[in-house]
């Protein structure tokens, strides 16, 4: 009996139940037979013959045991149940644990695979910088350099396993490891070298930073090389830029009849090679607040241009493009091939990107002598004169008819009628040099700009779930103090203080469709209506599209923005996208589409949000079909 106590003592006590005192019941079982036994004895000394009840008390006495010792038996069954309960339940937890734990350790393992991958594309481009150096420094001679540079674009992903302690190597010590590197064959990928003043995330002020870091991203995706020289301003955000670095040797470029000494800097921006120009004379050229916007841009801008062509040729650089921009660098084209080409840059050619022609730059043509160029040689009809403003030359033009290619970045018209209407006085060249020109949307980063996955959305969707996009625009409303009603139509207007915006226009609509409609207006920083209009047409279209919204646009003149799509040939795939789904749609007819055809507008929205228009789609492949077209040339 007392065992038995301790056992289901025991058995409560791990079942997380109060342990009882097997002694107190022990002495209770005790107590009750000392008290049969006394009332035993008293009877027995009155009657001695009255044995028969004596044999039955022990019988009773033997079935208490009996029952106590069953009792006790259920008890530690119940409690053994209850411990297995809890066994499965802690078998279940802890199989959870673990399967969460392996999920952990396979995303761990998946991030440590994308950061590998990362830290060994940035290696093979530093490798390339450090080459750069040791050509500035005097090491090695150009020709040594290209062998190097193929060597190293030719087996990239073995650079990682080789050069791993490159930043702990001096020039000296990773020179001698270069020329035991097994050369191999080089891939079938351009080496492309933009020099622009422009690119985000270091400096940012308008469409054409984006342009740069996405259409820079993409190519290098797809196998390409990109490099990009910029000038190291005073406000350059150099948060996100890697091993930054100073070259020791200084480069000397020449401007205004001398050579003048510049620091270089080398680093590495979302995986893609960057060379920073910092001019020790002219030093106040970018030491400034804005990057735009002074008298001297045309000296800031041709000291710039002329000492990244110096750069390229003397660390031996040997690009397949170099790719300018805008009319502050075009001043390259005229420079590469009046200066540059015969030094060792046979095999290179120009391309020119133009994000509009509104901005030429008109200058006298002796300035054109500060970067050693020959005025009298340029300043005519057929190269750098000024169709309308003959006594100077055109800055913007010169890139034009040196270049090339020229790819006109503009998601909506025609070659035809960005000639015909949109070229700012300079249909006569580019009507000439028409056979060079071609037309590219712009895009934008579907990596950041996704509705599936954007987290400052308070519900995500996709074209194969809107449930999320009606969440949101109610929370937009409501964050806006409209009423909340997910069946009414919201119309963005986006306008500036230029832009003469047709509110009579929105009245009509708001009176056709009463308490269905409700407008958010919306400003730009864009300092003129045609600035407001590229604003619209590039990546705003590209992001709404994408979020689910279609481009509906308004304005006073008819003409030039409501029709805005162009149905020639010669147009962008986005553009013919856009005809054949949204058409010539105006306000108040997108609606009563909206109102009386629902799912055929949301089949619209679905197909267009499904389209890719990011940079890796039609942007990157207009620019690796001009790259190809160069290298025939």
């Amino acid at each position: 009996m007392k065992m038995e106590s301790v056992i289901n003592s025991t058995i409560l006590s791990l079942a997380g139940f109060p342990k009882s005192n097997p002694s107190i019941h022990h002495q209770k079982t005790v107590k009750a037979r000392r008290t049969v036994c006394c009332s035993l004895s008293s009877s027995s000394s009155k009657n001695s013959n009255n044995g028969g009840d004596a044999d039955g008390l022990l019988k009773e006495e033997e079935e208490e045991k009996y029952n106590d010792i069953w009792l006790l038996f259920k008890e530690a069954q119940q409690n053994i149940l209850y411990l297995n309960k809890l066994r499965l339940v802690a078998v279940e937890e802890l199989n959870k644990a673990n399967r969460e734990k392996q999920l952990l350790l396979d995303k761990i393992q998946q991030l440590e695979a994308v950061n590998k991958l990362g830290n060994e594309q940035s290696l093979w481009r530093e490798l390339l910088l450090r080459i750069d150096s040791m050509v500035l420094t005097g090491l090695i001679d150009s020709a040594e350099a290209s062998g190097m540079r193929k060597a190293v674009m030719g087996n990239k992903f073995s650079v990682a396993l080789v050069f791993f302690d490159i930043r702990q190597k001096t020039d000296a010590e990773l020179l001698a490891q270069l020329r035991h590197f097994s050369v191999g064959s080089r891939k079938n990928g351009f080496h492309i070298i933009q020099i622009c003043t422009e690119m985000e995330p270091l400096v940012s002020v308008g469409s054409l930073s984006s342009y740069v870091t996405g259409l820079s991203k993409a190519l290098q995706k797809k196998g390409h090389i990109v490099e990009v020289i910029l000038p190291k301003y005073a406000c350059l955000d150099l948060t996100e830029m890697q091993g930054l670095r100073e070259i020791e040797a200084e480069l000397y470029s020449y401007f205004n009849g001398q050579l003048h000494g510049n620091r270089i800097w080398t680093g590495i921006v979302h995986g893609i090679g960057v060379t920073l120009i910092q001019p020790l004379y002219y030093s106040s050229f970018f030491d400034r607040e804005r990057v735009y916007g002074y008298s001297d841009d045309f000296e800031r801008f041709t000291y710039f241009s002329r000492a990244s062509l110096d750069y390229i040729a003397k660390s031996g650089k040997q690009p397949d493009v170099l790719h300018i921009h805008n009319w502050e660098t075009a001043i390259v084209g005229p420079l590469f091939w009046d200066i540059f080409v015969k030094q060792g840059l046979g095999g290179t050619r120009v391309l020119l990107t133009c994000h509009g022609f509104d901005s030429q730059c008109l200058e006298q043509p002796d300035k054109l002598a500060l970067c050693g160029l020959d005025p009298a040689r340029l300043h005519r009809p057929d190269r750098l004169q000024d169709h309308t403003m003959t006594h100077l030359v055109n800055i913007l033009k010169g890139g034009l008819v040196y270049a090339n290619k020229v790819v006109m970045v503009q998601s909506i018209y025609s070659k035809e009628s960005i000639i015909n209407s949109f070229s700012h006085g300079l249909e006569p060249t580019l009507a000439i040099h028409k056979d060079k020109l071609l037309v590219s949307p712009c895009g934008f980063d579907n990596s950041t700009w996704d509705p599936s996955k954007d987290k400052f959305l308070p519900k995500n969707y996709s074209a194969d779930d809107l449930k999320g996009k009606s969440i949101c625009k109610v929370a937009l409303q409501q964050q806006l103090g409209l009423s909340k009603n997910s069946s009414t139509v919201l119309v963005g207007c986006i306008s500036t203080e230029s832009l003469d915006f047709d509110l009579n226009n929105q009245k009509a609509v708001w009176n056709a469709t009463p308490k269905s409609v409700q407008f958010i207006f919306m400003g730009s920083k864009a300092t003129s209506a045609d600035g407001a209009l590229e604003y619209l047409k590039k990546e705003l279209k590209l992001k709404a599209l994408k979020y689910g919204a279609a481009p509906v646009a308004v304005t006073s003149n008819e003409n030039k923005f409501r029709h805005f799509v162009d149905r020639e040939q010669e147009t962008t795939r986005f553009s013919r996208f856009i005809s054949s789904t949204f058409g010539y749609l105006s306000l108040s007819q997108a609606v009563d589409e909206i109102k009386n055809s629902p799912s055929k507008w949301k089949q619209k929205i679905v197909d267009a949000m499904a389209k890719d228009f990011s940079w890796n789609a039609e942007c990157c492949d207009v620019h690796v079909s001009a790259y190809t077209a160069l290298k025939s040339l």
